[in-house]
């Protein structure tokens, strides 16, 4: 994606690599992270990342940093979640996951999803009514992110377990590893 036109900043161009880790490392991510690819680790609160990538993109609570709350699958949505990786100025965006999540840690998060969720659900109903614009339109993603969680997000996580287990995507007809409860 180096090089392919930045959708925010007219002129200019997507200008890192983004599957290096992040500088303040994988141990510093945020937990909300969806297992993927891409986290992120002590960003800044400039609000920057929805703007490029709202699908992929969610702030917490306290300091309006970013997290990934879904993974890229095509590579538009890669272009955009690196978009979102150069806008923001700490560069606190990793895309080295793969080489830290194992199948069983996939499965632990998975197990504590309800924690996720559950800040998420709280989350929407104090930023939807917010006074502030930006809470109010990251409530949504807020909403995007229980969907995700209730509706698609362990059927990728199983293809992802497959992925890290295998290093290859599954096939047709081939079984894909349980998450647990």
């Amino acid at each position: 994606m180096v090089g392919e036109p930045h959708p925010l900043w007219r002129g200019d161009r997507v200008g890192s690599d983004w599957s290096r880790p992040a500088p303040d490392g994988w141990e510093q991510r945020d937990w909300r992270n969806v297992p993927g690819p891409f986290y992120t680790a002590n960003t800044d609160n400039c609000l920057t990342g929805r703007q490029c990538a709202p699908d992929h993109v969610m702030y917490e609570d306290e300091y309006c940093s970013e997290f990934v709350y879904r993974q890229p699958r095509t590579a538009a949505e890669v272009h955009a979640l690196t978009c979102a990786a150069d806008c923001e100025p700490f560069r606190a965006y990793g895309g080295d996951g793969d080489a830290h999540w194992t199948p069983e840690l996939v499965r632990d998060w998975w197990r504590d999803r309800v924690r996720v969720r559950e800040w998420a659900v709280t989350l929407d109903r104090k930023w939807s009514v917010s006074e502030r614009e930006y809470e109010r339109e990251a409530a949504s993603g807020a909403r995007d992110y229980v969907a995700h969680i209730d509706h698609g997000l362990a059927d990728y996580l199983r293809g992802y377990a497959f992925w890290l287990a295998e290093g290859r995507p599954a096939g047709p007809g081939e079984t894909l590893p349980e998450l647990g409860a």
